[in-house]
């Protein structure tokens, strides 16, 4: 197929999801959903192997957000000033991706403190330790996100062994609330992403920068705006005269100049913050 404003490598590789490997340039594996993609560009295509033509309708195309019309994103966010414009042609294939929230939430919480290349490898040990073999992609075996059934009852220092550190703890209080209920779905939809906030945050390890993240790539509140140290740091130098600037005060600026599409900034401005490393 070929999607408009879809590269493989730029959506996976800009820090929104963690359980990808990749195999050569535009060459990918993605595990979600309990299955198992090969995914890759060539020239304008975009390749789906090693699925079903009813797993890529049911999952794959929600899951790159494939069934939204980015050519209309992408024009509405590019008109509202040059820093977004320059951000967005610096890497238009950026796509969201929408994920499990469980693992989505488990991710987000090993994230903390943590590069990029370590969060993987902590997703991946939790996967073989505790998750299902899905398949054999190039000689290299892979393994489903656990369920939360699997690890519910596991101790903080079990989990320490997949190199989890002190988020093990984190993760044990998370795992806990999920299968005891504490967390409804299904009532997140009809909440704003401010109250979801306030609900989540209440889990221990999950401030206001893994809230966003979870509230916008698992839930669809394409209005949240996660602001990590790289965001902050765009946003104070563009936007803010290069003044050090909080994150409510960023928040509340994202919402008034990007409103419904501030999510959709947020990816591009986390890339070209992180990739420019602006200071």
């Amino acid at each position: 197929m070929k999607p408009k404003y879809f590269v493989v490598s730029q959506t996976l590789e800009c820090g929104q999801c963690f359980n990808f490997n990749k195999i050569s340039d535009e060459n990918y594996v993605v595990t979600a959903y309990g299955k198992l993609l090969h995914i890759y560009n060539e020239g304008e295509d975009v390749v789906f192997e090693n699925t079903t033509v009813q797993d890529f309708e049911n999952i794959w195309v929600k899951y790159f957000d494939l069934d939204k019309d980015y050519m209309d994103i992408v024009s509405k966010l590019r008109d509202k000033d040059e820093i977004i414009k320059e951000a967005i042609d610096y890497a238009s294939g950026i796509r969201i991706i929408n994920q499990e929230f469980f693992q989505c939430l488990i991710s987000f919480i090993i994230s903390q403190n943590n590069r990029i290349p370590r969060i993987k490898k902590i997703v991946n040990n939790l996967s073989r330790r505790y998750g299902e073999y899905i398949g054999t992609i190039e000689g290299e075996e892979y393994f489903s996100f656990p369920l939360a059934s699997k690890l519910y009852g596991i101790t903080a220092e079990e989990l320490m062994e997949s190199s989890t550190g002190f988020r093990g703890k984190y993760i044990v209080d998370a795992v806990n609330k999920y299968v005891e209920g504490y967390f409804e779905e299904d009532k997140f939809q009809q909440m704003t992403a401010f109250e979801i906030r306030e609900k989540l945050m209440e889990t221990k390890g999950i401030g206001p920068k893994v809230a966003d993240c979870v509230i916008l790539f698992s839930l669809g509140k394409r209005d949240a705006f996660p602001t990590d140290v790289w965001v902050k740091r765009v946003m104070s130098y563009f936007y803010f005269n290069q003044q050090d600037t909080g994150i409510k005060e960023i928040h509340d600026f994202a919402y008034k100049t990007f409103g419904e599409r501030a999510g959709y900034a947020q990816q591009y401005l986390f890339n070209y913050a992180r990739n420019f490393k602006i200071k």
